[in-house]
Parts: C-alpha cells; sequence; structure tokens
C-alpha cells in the first residue's frame, strides 16, 4: 500500500482569467519538473498519484470534461505533457484547499497515505491552502519548488517559506525529491 501520494493541483485549466499570462509563463518553467515527478511516481508501486482539480463552477463537470476543454484551447501545451491517464484518480474540487469538501482525505486514508507532495498551481492560493489543510490533518507535506507554479514570485517565496516553518513542509528540487 502507498504511503506517500503525490497530488498534481489545478493543472487542467483554460487559463481564461485576469493573472493567466503571469500564471502560464511560470507553468511554462515549473512543467519539465512536474512531468518528471508524475513520471516517477507512475514507475513506483509505494506512490498513489492524484489529481485535485478545481471545477470552475461547472458542476456538471468530471474529468473527461475538463481535460476535454483545456487540450482544446489555446494553452494546450501546458497540459498535453502532464494530462491524468485513463486509470488515474481525480478528485474534483470546489474551492482553493484540495481537502475542502471533497472526498481526498478519506481517499487518502482508506490508501494508508502518511505523506503528500503537492506539485502544480497556485503556490500563494491553492497550493498553500492545501498544504496547510494537509499538515493540520497530520500529513507530511512535501513541496518541490520547481515543480509549483506561481502568480506573484514574492508571494510565492513567502509562502514556501511559510510552509517550512510554520507547517513543518519539506521544501526541495523535484530532483531532491524523494517518495
Amino acid at each position: 500500500m502507498p504511503t506517500t501520494a503525490l497530488i498534481v493541483v489545478d493543472m487542467l485549466n483554460s487559463y481564461e482569467h485576469p493573472d493567466a499570462e503571469k500564471l502560464t509563463r511560470s507553468v511554462e518553467e515549473s512543467l519539465p519538473a512536474m512531468e518528471s515527478l508524475i513520471k516517477r511516481a507512475a514507475g513506483d508501486d509505494d506512490v498513489l498519484t492524484i489529481y485535485v482539480n478545481d471545477n470552475f463552477g461547472a458542476w456538471t463537470s468530471n474529468r473527461d470534461e475538463l481535460l476535454k476543454t483545456v487540450l482544446g484551447g489555446k494553452f494546450k501545451h501546458l497540459v498535453e505533457p502532464i494530462a491524468p491517464a485513463e486509470e488515474t484518480l481525480f478528485v474534483v474540487k470546489a474551492r482553493h484547499s484540495i481537502f475542502y469538501q471533497t472526498p481526498l482525505e478519506y481517499l487518502l486514508q482508506q490508501n494508508d497515505v502518511e505523506r503528500v507532495v503537492l506539485i502544480g498551481q497556485v503556490t500563494e492560493q491553492c497550493v498553500l491552502y492545501s498544504a496547510l489543510d494537509a499538515y493540520i490533518r497530520h500529513f507530511q507535506v512535501t513541496i518541490p519548488r520547481d515543480a509549483v507554479a506561481h502568480i506573484h514570485e514574492h508571494l510565492a517565496d513567502a509562502s514556501l517559506e511559510l510552509m517550512e516553518v510554520n507547517m513543518d513542509a519539506e521544501i526541495c528540487t523535484a530532483d531532491e525529491c524523494r517518495f
């Protein structure tokens, strides 16, 4: 049974929002590290990979619909390399935290997960809030700094420091990340 979960946060995104230009630049920089970690996790039987994604207010959406929408959009090149495989676990969320009113905590408990590695976007928003919620649920938290994307670099840096100091999160690079 896996004791570590690699959680891909909010990467199925059409980037049709005011901060998209800043965010897409950051995603382009962090995408290779995300892709590397996803591939490494897929080859490790002790790692459970889970995508958790915002539904953007579309209450009838699911993995297939979200994927179809973003792969048909302008920024499909930011999704194609890390698109979830058919068998990959997928949880839809409606707010910032991956835990808020989702079945994720139960899913992690059922799989004896003790540690979560968070990658995706946005460092100073959903990743930060998800790390806090993981921490208060007694999960060990790891954030590979080069595998998370930000809108505001200074807030992302502050968020990573906050997670490390106040949540005892392990902040590392994707290459240093251990499963």
